[in-house]
């Protein structure tokens, strides 16, 4: 071979070790496999009574009988690791009584192959198969047919009937085998039988829930059973990162035209604060439906927060909507009710808002003067994150209905309003002898609420007048509520956003501009409002 021709083969070889390394480290990483974890002859890498556990017909078999029972609920548990995020697949047979398939589970201390935490149930009765138990870990998560969330009282909320449980029964093969799958990803339990969905749970509840723990087999305490397990496999999932980039799907309701220009301008308060959370907050997306109420309610499919800013009282399009709306909030959806859409009739739609968000305008009690307020001091919370005082007039409602003893309620912004907000006769808006009673005294007119639910929800009475968009600190209260009620982290400054320009606020509002309108006023405005906050 001649020296010129080994040099192109030297040259070939080269670009195509190039090659082949570029397209490996391209790749894409492998999707995780499922691994058996029983190898159908022997119980290596299992740890229960020999008593009672053996393994019989390639079968993980426990076993109790009259002359040889269990005095307590006894356990096999799997030595191989202590998953989190996982899958895991079987097959099981049931003749007598109850077992179930433990995970994310605890060792009982002193108590030798007893262990407590999530279980996928199984029994040989037509109730019990496919229910989320908690074995000496808050009792029943999630019956049948059920799709439940945990709250931090530690007690399942039924969020959703998918199916009734005769109906699921059917799919149960008695005395027979059946196919087991659990899927345990983040915080959500998914139980499957012969590939039917059996149950959910979400837990919500931070105190107590598991991120981990051992695999275990139950043979149940009483009657005499015997249970057997085969083609027992796992597959370990990625974790699920909950960070301040995660993917957030924001989704704003804008209500119909109202007062006219310059004020409540729903759709372009919304499109403005929707520009500022995508420009501002990595991952997060926002949709702005206009005109009120959408016709398809699919835009509410993986929402994590909604901000409804629209005329209230009996106008609220939420009235309509209750169950639907409840439905969502108990799913762990976050609320923003802005300025109007705090206001609704006391029953039944205030009762939902009292559980929503902690509070609400109700008529003869609360009222809706314009004043200004002064915001000098704030809570330990996240939306207050990076708030600096501020002071502004608008149309600050206050004497909220709040619930009651402030359950899980914080104010956020809170002022004395002067004597002249209630100079009006009383009316169903403007005074009752109730607020007069409470003359000279701190009202909250924004507050957060924690729901037991895991969901948050904000109330915040400002934003009548479109221009106090452009006040940065009236602007970041309300974008940080919106993070936060999506169960996001709110950054330590703050939500970032430019202040508007007046073009941007003149940007999409509903009416045309009347001949009276003077853009200098609002220029001098966001000039004054930029110069304070500076000092």
């Amino acid at each position: 071979m001649s020296h010129h021709s080994s040099s192109i083969l030297k040259s070939v070889l080269a670009l195509a070790s190039v090659f082949l390394i570029a397209c490996t480290t391209s790749l894409p990483a492998a999707e995780p496999e499922f691994i058996s974890i029983f190898d159908g002859k022997t119980l290596d890498g299992w740890d229960g009574n020999p008593e009672f556990w053996s393994v019989e017909d390639g079968s993980i078999t426990g076993e109790t009988t009259k002359e040889n029972p269990t005095e307590g609920n006894t356990f096999i548990i799997w030595r191989g690791g202590e998953p989190g995020d996982f899958e895991l697949e079987l097959d099981y047979k049931i003749v007598g009584h109850n077992s179930g398939i433990q995970y994310r589970s605890f060792e009982v201390p002193d108590q030798k192959w007893v262990v407590g935490g999530y279980q996928a149930d199984m029994e040989v009765g037509d109730m019990y198969s496919g229910i989320n138990y908690g074995e000496r870990f808050r009792g029943i998560l999630a019956l049948r047919g059920q799709a439940t969330v945990i709250g931090d009282d530690h007690k399942p909320t039924v969020v959703e009937e998918f199916a009734k449980t005769e109906d699921l029964q059917k799919e149960i093969k008695k005395e027979d085998w059946n196919h087991y799958r659990i899927v345990a990803k983040d915080f959500n339990f998914v139980h499957y039988i012969n590939g039917v969905r059996m149950s959910e749970v979400t837990d919500n509840d931070v105190e107590q829930r598991r991120e981990k723990g051992v695999l275990a087999l139950q043979l149940h305490a009483g009657p005499p059973m015997k249970v057997q397990f085969k083609n027992i496999k796992l597959k370990k999932l990625p974790k699920v990162k909950t960070t301040a980039k995660e993917n957030k799907k924001i989704v704003f309701v804008a209500g119909t035209k109202s007062h006219g220009y310059g004020a409540h301008e729903h759709k372009a308060g919304c499109m403005l604060l929707a520009e500022a959370i995508e420009d501002n907050m990595s991952g997060y997306e926002t949709t702005v439906v206009t005109e009120g109420w959408p016709t398809d309610v699919s835009v509410f499919d993986g929402a994590d927060s909604i901000v409804v800013y629209c005329d209230g009282g009996e106008r609220h399009p939420i009235n309509q909507h209750l169950e639907e709306v409840d439905s969502l909030m108990k799913k762990g959806v976050g609320l923003v009710l802005i300025h109007y859409a705090v206001e609704v009739p006391k029953d039944p739609s205030g009762k939902k808002f009292l559980e929503w968000i902690g509070g609400f305008f109700e008529m003869d009690w609360s009222v809706n003067p314009h004043w200004t307020a002064n915001f000098t001091q704030f809570p330990e919370h996240p939306i207050a994150s990076g708030v600096k005082p501020f002071q502004i007039h608008d149309e600050w409602y206050y004497h909220m209905r709040f619930v009651e003893g402030m359950n899980n309620v914080t104010p956020i912004l809170t002022d004395i309003p002067p004597k002249s907000s209630l100079s009006r006769p009383d009316g169903p808006h403007s005074g009752n002898p109730y607020v007069r009673a409470e003359a000279g005294k701190p009202q909250h007119v924004a507050w957060a609420r924690e729901r037991k639910d895991g969901g948050r929800g904000f109330g915040f009475t400002g934003g009548h007048d479109h221009w106090n968009w452009g006040n940065d600190g009236h602007r970041k209260v309300v974008l940080n509520a919106i993070v936060w009620t999506a169960g996001g982290e709110v950054p330590e400054a703050g939500v970032a956003s430019a202040t508007p320009t007046v073009e941007e606020l003149e940007a999409n509002q509903d009416y045309p501009k009347p001949d009276n309108y003077n853009p200098a006023r609002i220029q001098k405005m966001l000039s004054e409002w930029k110069t304070a906050l500076a000092n």
